[in-house]
């Protein structure tokens, strides 16, 4: 296609990446005015928050593999208009059930746009520069919309009701309907055969149980089921992975992950999914339970972390022009590890400049790694298996994402108990607990409740500077195959030229 239409096919895909990535985040702060309208119960207000996200943990598999077999287009259509549709639901659902229900909808409608989308974009261009950099800009705009959504939820609420969350992402979508058909081509895999139904159900059952296990086991004071959840996840999972190794067209290529290079990207983005969502979740409550600002202040304050890899993203084609990528995506991270240990000398007045400046530089440092190893790993499939390869790069972030709130949610747990000597367990129950105490012993119970989780926001920096630095080390020891790929196939090392 010429390049021209392509850039704007490029600008018509925005708006779905922009807009999933939007909703995963946007909920936050509507959270409570909704729930306190429809009458949500804690356990209600858990699963309208989590059930968008379950379902596009669980199904971006099946659907990147789908988008292959029955068009990319078609699926990113289909999907578009669903999430227009559903968008609509929930912005006037009438009870806690009926907007649960459109959140899991609005959940399987989102896994169909992200891996369609990259892997469209991957078709779009065959030139290795211009593909990066459209890849650089789609990654762009899921970090932007990630960062952005809490902020635009916080303005929108203040002058209207909670549904004007949802309503927001009509109009892009019906933006997408009408000018895909005329800007977007068609790929699909004319050899592929069925989808196997029961590989469908068991990478469903395997993500959704081990997503739910590692996100309970940061809320359960007793962490049995969430222990059965894992364990009953790796089951159904290893059945998945040796269906996959049967079949002649499997629903997964796990026969990928012995291309080194692959593999290395998938586990960095695994690793830094870990560090950024650990990071996040521990500088968003220290913004608010610490330094006291309101949500949608420490919203506004959290932005640039978003922002951070989106600028970041922004830059890597610049850089690979002038070294290689993985020097490129090694070198970012140092920088994020960099940043990591910045928050080791948050505290006093020093500790929001220092908060910001870590974040920013945390993040800025991820930037090549989502654009440049994104690239590596879409480009490393035949261009009729690109959506399956989206899929697992989407999925990697997503699981990234749940370890880190999970494990390094444990870690800044364990340092703060520890720092408080078994008096309390969590600084909000610490909040709680001061209000009834006499006002000296209740200031005494804040400042060193508030100190106890500050030495947690330490570790925790300290452990994402670990992560980032062994990623980088692993993403060292890539190296680009040296056989000829096969024709019309990108080959890895085309994404190794250095500048001429």
């Amino acid at each position: 296609m010429r390049v021209n239409r392509a850039w704007l096919g490029v600008a018509v895909l925005m708006l779905p990446t922009l807009l999933v990535a939007m909703d995963m985040t946007a909920l936050l702060l509507a959270l409570p005015q909704l729930s306190a309208e429809l009458g949500a119960t804690n356990v209600q207000q858990l699963w309208i928050s989590d059930s968008y996200g379950f379902m596009v943990a669980g199904l971006v598999i099946t659907m990147g593999t789908l988008g292959d077999r029955i068009g990319r287009r078609r699926l990113l259509m289909i999907g578009g208009a669903a999430f227009a549709v559903l968008s609509v639901v929930a912005a006037f659902a009438t009870g806690p059930l009926t907007l649960i229900v459109a959140r899991a909808l609005l959940g399987v409608a989102g896994a169909t746009l992200a891996p369609s989308t990259l892997a469209l974009i991957t078709n779009m261009f065959r030139d290795g520069r211009q593909r990066g950099t459209a890849i650089a800009i789609w990654a762009t705009c899921q970090f932007t919309g990630g960062a952005l959504g809490p902020v635009l939820a916080g303005l929108l609420l203040q002058h209207f009701w909670w549904g004007s969350v949802f309503l927001v992402a009509v109009p892009a979508m019906a933006l997408l309907l009408l000018a895909g058909p005329f800007l977007l081509p068609e790929f699909r895999d004319n050899h592929a055969g069925r989808p196997d139904l029961a590989s469908v159900g068991l990478s469903l059952v395997a993500v959704l149980l081990t997503v739910y296990g590692v996100k309970q086991l940061t809320v359960e004071s007793v962490p049995v089921v969430p222990a059965v959840a894992l364990v009953a996840g790796a089951a159904i999972g290893s059945l998945f992975v040796r269906r996959q190794l049967r079949l002649r067209v499997p629903l997964l290529d796990l026969r990928l992950f012995r291309n080194r290079p692959f593999t290395a990207v998938l586990v960095a983005l695994v690793l830094a999914g870990i560090a950024m969502a650990g990071t996040g979740l521990l500088v968003t409550q220290y913004l608010q339970s610490v330094l006291g600002f309101s949500p949608v202040a420490s919203a506004v304050l959290f932005a640039p972390m978003g922002l951070g890899v989106a600028a970041g993203t922004m830059a890597a084609p610049a850089l690979a022009r002038r070294m290689k990528h993985t020097t490129a995506i090694a070198g970012g991270l140092v920088g994020s590890a960099l940043g990591g240990l910045l928050l080791v000398g948050v505290d006093g007045a020093r500790a929001l400049p220092l908060v910001m400046i870590g974040i920013t530089v945390l993040a800025l440092g991820t930037g090549p790694l989502f654009a440049l190893g994104t690239g590596l790993v879409v480009g490393s499939v035949p261009p009729e298996r690109a959506g399956s390869a989206a899929s697992m790069s989407e999925t990697g972030n997503y699981l990234g994402g749940s370890l880190g709130f999970a494990l390094l949610g444990v870690v800044a747990a364990v340092v703060y108990r520890g720092r408080m000597d078994g008096t309390s367990d969590s600084l909000a129950g610490a909040v709680a607990a001061s209000g009834r105490l006499p006002a000296a012993q209740g200031a005494e119970l804040l400042r060193a409740a508030r100190e106890a989780f500050t030495a947690g926001l330490h570790v925790i920096g300290v452990v994402a500077a670990v992560v980032f630095i062994a990623s980088a080390a692993l993403i060292l020891t890539m190296r680009p195959p040296t056989r000829t790929a096969p024709a019309g196939q990108p080959a890895l090392a085309d994404y190794e030229a250095t500048r001429p």
